[in-house]
């Protein structure tokens, strides 16, 4: 038995299936994060998965980047696929699984659960070989998880949803920390800068809307006060109405996720009608990106003003150590070449949160199934919890290709 070793940072190291509570796994394996619910209605069984019963599959195996790679959250598809496509040449290149060719695929979401039924329903019906999803982000998850887990398919999903904290789905894994805990987050970071008068100002996607409850909650058992309570038409190009309620109701900070130029365009707004000043920002983790630092600089007028006024809760990722190293050449190895991708700032993948953890969860799902000598998912999914966990006698490996040796 070995013992896999992922780059991700194990403050987002949460593994969680099926009928389990909130479960860290210590130690240097790691691997998993949330997802998403609509009934597809399109012929289940004929969108059965041939690794799901019988000897597993034969010829190549599929992996499917489910995300969107249109609408506000556009950037989430290529970023998960180039992860997947890194990853899978690194497994080929060390002979693949249990002798399979392993490829990617992907079907876009539009980050719309509307859009999402469909486009996993057909991506079920064309996929032969499917052994594992990745990707089903919060916009979209609480929509296709039904579904993926009806086609008894493997998922590792980037959501946080806290309908996902107890899921009843067991062929569902996250690897994110629940929204839950990044909006304690947040409050914790007002708390330590002594902001006491909070604004909530949030997109109206699904994906920013499931962090408005919790942080509520958080605010609450804070003994802080929420003072406005905003959301916003990600479609809209002006937020002055939500930008005047805000200034009139005087937060010492805004907490806030609003996808796009939406954000930006509110700051900027703010500032204007706040007399050429900024109210303190505080981000999610998704604020942790080159394009909305640079939006939001220009936005307000200049990097001194933004980053004197600016803070976010950061879901970190280890960015040294052998496992990381592999992680980066596995991407290196890819770059320019992965289809339907955004690779001009390729160096952003290496720190991105999604990248690294999908490419734990592909890693940890093709060791299970090496461990099981099957691609029989009823074979090798048991082996999820075992090789994350860790047992007695395990070897600890850094890469696909050290775990296949």
């Amino acid at each position: 038995m070995f013992r896999s070793t992922e780059p991700g940072a194990r403050a987002a190291g949460q593994l969680r299936r099926a009928g389990d509570n909130a479960v860290s796994r210590p130690g240097p394996a790691r691997a998993l994060a949330g997802i998403a619910a609509v009934a597809l209605t399109c012929g289940l069984a004929a969108c059965s998965n041939s690794s799901a019963s019988g000897g597993g599959s034969t010829g190549s195996i599929v992996f499917a980047d489910v995300a969107p790679f249109s609408g506000p959250d556009a950037a989430l598809g290529p970023t998960y696929l180039v992860s997947c496509q890194g990853t899978v040449n690194a497994m080929n290149k060390a002979g693949g699984v249990l002798g399979h060719k392993v490829s990617c695929t992907s079907a876009d979401t539009k980050g719309d659960p509307a859009d999402a039924v469909p486009a996993v329903g057909s991506l079920l019906s064309r996929t032969s070989n499917l052994e594992l999803v990745i990707g089903c982000t919060s916009d979209e998850a609480a929509a296709v998880v039904p579904v993926i887990n009806s086609h008894k398919t493997v998922m590792f999903c980037m959501t946080g949803q806290s309908e996902f904290d107890h899921t009843h789905y067991p062929y569902f894994y996250r690897l994110v920390p629940p929204d839950l805990a990044e909006s304690y987050a947040m409050t914790v970071i007002a708390q330590n800068l002594g902001y006491k008068r909070i604004a909530l100002a949030f997109g109206n996607d699904t994906g920013s809307q499931t962090f408005v409850q919790p942080a509520i909650s958080a605010i609450a058992k804070a003994g802080l006060s929420l003072v406005a309570n905003e959301t916003l038409d990600l479609n809209a190009t002006t937020f002055r109405t939500e930008a005047e309620k805000i200034v009139l109701a005087h937060p010492d900070a805004i907490m806030t996720e609003a996808l796009g130029s939406a954000d930006p365009t509110l700051f900027a707004e703010i500032k204007q009608l706040n007399n050429g000043k900024m109210i303190p920002i505080i981000g999610t983790s998704a604020a942790i990106s080159p394009a909305f630092y640079q939006a939001s600089v220009k936005a307000v007028g200049g990097a001194a003003t933004f980053t004197s006024n600016f803070h976010a809760d950061n879901l970190v990722t280890a960015t040294s150590g052998p496992a990381y190293d592999a992680f980066t050449q596995a991407l290196l190895a890819v770059k320019g070449k992965v289809a339907n991708a955004q690779t001009g700032n390729f160096t952003t993948y290496f720190t991105a949160p999604g990248a690294v953890h999908l490419y734990d969860g592909m890693n940890l799902a093709a060791l299970a199934m090496i461990a099981a000598g099957s691609t029989d998912t009823a074979k090798w999914q048991p082996y999820i919890a075992t090789i994350g966990d860790g047992v007695p006698g395990a070897v600890t490996v850094s890469s696909f290709a050290q775990g296949v040796r």
